[in-house]
């Protein structure tokens, strides 16, 4: 099936940009580990309409220049994702430019979805053809989770993040996207997590990710499915942030939240809503209660 056009076209933000959209771990079963350390994960990702933006530009030589409200910290040596995904496409010549509008080490894709964003606008701007086997070849050696970015749509991911399928439309819903500014390291959940010593203790993984409906036929019943799922990886953050339990207590209190998870690794966490309406207004509220908390209401997709 080809692939590559709609991950191309999946998330422009104008003729020398491309959107790096947030990405939402609506699910996340862990069901295993290899041999050589990696989890084996199953996961209902979406993504929102907002996220950071990575612009393009005419260069003699390839660059990369970050700021945004939450470009402090990151560098733009060459072990930045977006430098490596240019160059893992052959571009040299490119000035770069990351508008960074997501908190780092937040569980909505950062680094992973500026990748994808990059390769997208790189392709589209030099007007590159790669197969879509060998485009998700690359995405890979980039990250597990930069397959999935690609798309930048509602898919189901499996194993390290190899398998990728798109998933039929979702219906109508809003997202209320909440941080505390608490930063967490992806692999200092996993070992919290410990399930390496718990397999060799004899016990099993978690179960299965429960097979996706035909269709959806409205939000509730989007919210209803997604609480048959869970998130393998929010007891262990909470235990090494604490605040993300405080943030999801907030969240369920809100008029109209249908269902709050935490996202992929945290600390981010998410409130479904019927409508973005009314996730924003919820966000409104949280804020004024909250004002050193991030917060983002979009809509899924």
């Amino acid at each position: 099936m080809g692939r590559a056009v709609g991950q191309r076209e999946a998330a422009q933000a104008g003729p020398d940009a491309e959107l790096a959209s947030a990405k939402v771990n609506l699910s996340l079963h862990v069901v295993g580990q290899r041999a050589d350390g990696y989890h084996l994960l199953e996961s209902l990702v979406a993504f929102t309409g907002e996220g950071d933006v990575v612009h393009f530009a005419a260069s003699e030589r390839l660059s990369l220049t970050i700021d945004g409200p939450f470009a402090s910290g990151l560098e733009s040596d060459p072990t930045n994702l977006v430098l490596r995904a240019a160059a893992a496409l052959g571009v040299d010549a490119c000035g770069i430019r990351l508008e960074k509008r997501l908190p780092v080490a937040s569980g909505i894709g950062g680094g992973s979805a500026d990748a994808a964003a990059t390769l997208r606008g790189i392709m589209r701007r030099y007007q590159l053809s790669v197969p879509d086997d060998e485009l998700d070849r690359i995405a890979l050696t980039l990250g597990a989770d930069v397959p999935v970015c690609l798309r930048s749509r509602a898919c189901f991911m499996a194993g390290i993040g190899e398998r990728v399928e798109t998933v039929g439309p979702l219906p109508d819903v809003g997202i209320l996207l909440v941080n505390p500014r608490v930063a967490v390291a992806t692999a200092a959940v996993f070992r919290e997590l410990g399930l390496a010593a718990r397999l060799a203790a004899g016990e099993e993984p978690g179960s299965p990710h429960p097979p996706l409906p035909a269709q959806w036929r409205d939000a509730a019943h989007f919210a209803e499915f997604i609480t048959l799922c869970r998130n393998d990886l929010e007891a262990p953050a909470q235990r090494l942030a604490p605040v993300i339990a405080e943030v999801l207590d907030r969240l369920r209190q809100e008029t109209g939240c249908l269902v709050a998870r935490m996202s992929g690794s945290g600390a981010t966490c998410f409130g479904l809503f019927p409508t973005r309406e009314q996730a924003a207004a919820a966000g409104t509220r949280i804020a004024a209660d909250h004002p050193g908390w991030w917060l983002m209401a979009s809509q899924l997709r």
